[in-house]
């Protein structure tokens, strides 16, 4: 359970934090422990029970992160421990889930626990790769410099996500803007126009009808299908984003589409480079770090290929060269790369060099594709709206030609 206490210093200094126990007098033991006296202690929830409280931007970002290792990484530069540094960030930090996080990290070092246990307990928050990298830099006596790298390695994957949403934002109001023209259209002027068309003495067209047939329902059901529509999207949204197996059928879908299939492989190629390379420079086995980027890359093709590669391949004694020369899904430029790095001795900089130039080629590819879907959707509007607007003038046009 977690205790969250108030203490008064000998000073007459109220002082508050929170720490883990079993019970209320093992609390009072470490407070007695630090010279003291105890005001007030009660049991609170630690951040995974309530989650509640993690939602509308409150949650640990990305931004979150890299203020943390940058932080921690300066202070640990300049000479001050841990405890201190993190004592600082709680007194300056106003943000209730990083203040809740970092109070649990403090406890979990004041019981002699290991630092790289508490993000281990938030694989939500801090990936296998983050821990990992903590758990090297704190066994080596390198946190400081891991810090670092991870810093750098944080910011680059923040600037890549800012950059896709950039490129993705113009055409998202682009489809939104048209379908709510579309809409307007539909369910507010075709119902109008419906009402003059059957005062005419002629029967309009088939197709004219069928539009405005539609034109009508939607007017009297508009919304009862947005929110049928809503819950539609919600529906999938999550099970395509939040379940294990819905993830591969979206991506397995995804990679049938020839532009898209495209920038998922220079990302996925741009984590493998990125991660691999921070794992080794962090000094993890080439086997372990081959293991944990293979669950980071996010394309089975790849993660299966790096699995072969380190248990069929580096484990029984091949090079990094020929183990990767045996995958075809990796292209030459990497294969030969790595061939050539390993006997150089420089493969973490081989490999940081070529999640630049991934990362610069899934941008591009990216580019390729918003380039392509803006002219696609614009077309596909214009043909709909066309569509109605003949609808529409062909009656008219009827019925001039009758006078």
């Amino acid at each position: 359970m977690r205790f969250h206490y108030l203490a008064s210093q000998t000073s007459g200094k109220i002082i508050e934090g929170d720490f883990e126990a079993g019970s209320p007098a093992e609390v009072l033991e470490y407070l007695a422990n630090q010279g003291l006296r105890p005001v007030s202690i009660k049991i609170v929830k630690g951040i995974k029970q309530s989650r509640h409280q993690f939602i509308f931007g409150r949650n640990i970002t990305v931004t979150d992160k890299v203020f943390l290792t940058k932080y921690l990484a300066l202070m640990l530069r300049v000479g001050t421990d841990l405890f201190k540094a993190i004592d600082i960030l709680i007194s300056d930090l106003d943000k209730p889930a990083m203040k809740a996080f970092l109070m649990e990290l403090r406890a979990t070092l004041e019981k002699g626990q290991p630092f790289y246990s508490t993000f281990a307990k938030y694989p939500e928050y801090f990936s296998s790769v983050f821990v990992n990298l903590i758990k090297a830099g704190e066994t080596s006596g390198n946190l400081e410099t891991v810090l670092e790298n991870l810093t750098v390695s944080l910011e680059k994957d923040q600037d890549i996500s800012r950059k896709i949403k950039s490129a993705l934002t113009y055409p998202i109001i682009l489809m939104i803007a048209s379908f709510s023209v579309l809409i307007i259209m539909v369910t507010f002027a075709v119902p109008k126009l419906a009402a003059i068309f059957t005062s005419f003495p002629t029967q309009p067209p088939l197709f004219t009808r069928i539009v405005l047939a539609v034109g009508l329902f939607l007017s009297h059901y508009i919304w009862i299908i947005l929110g049928i529509l809503v819950a539609v999207i919600i529906f999938f949204w999550y099970a395509f984003t939040k379940t294990v197996s819905g993830k591969k059928i979206l991506y397995q879908f995804s990679t049938k589409i020839p532009v898209l299939k495209n920038v998922l492989k220079q990302m996925a190629l741009q984590r493998f480079a990125s991660t691999l390379s921070s794992l080794m420079k962090a000094g993890l086995p080439i086997l372990d770090a081959i293991e944990i980027t293979a669950q980071t890359v996010g394309s089975e093709q790849i993660k299966e290929s790096l699995i072969r590669i380190s248990r069929e391949g580096v484990a029984k004694g091949l090079t990094l060269g020929d183990a990767f020369r045996r995958e075809a899904i990796f292209p030459g430029i990497v294969v030969n790369l790595m061939a050539i790095s390993e006997k150089a001795g420089h493969t973490e900089e081989v490999l940081s060099t070529l999640a630049d130039f991934y990362g610069n080629e899934a941008e591009s590819a990216i580019k390729i594709m918003v380039n392509l879907l803006e002219p696609l959707m614009l077309v596909a509007i214009g043909l709909i709206i066309g569509l109605i607007a003949v609808s529409i003038i062909v009656p008219i046009y009827q019925m001039i030609s009758q006078f």
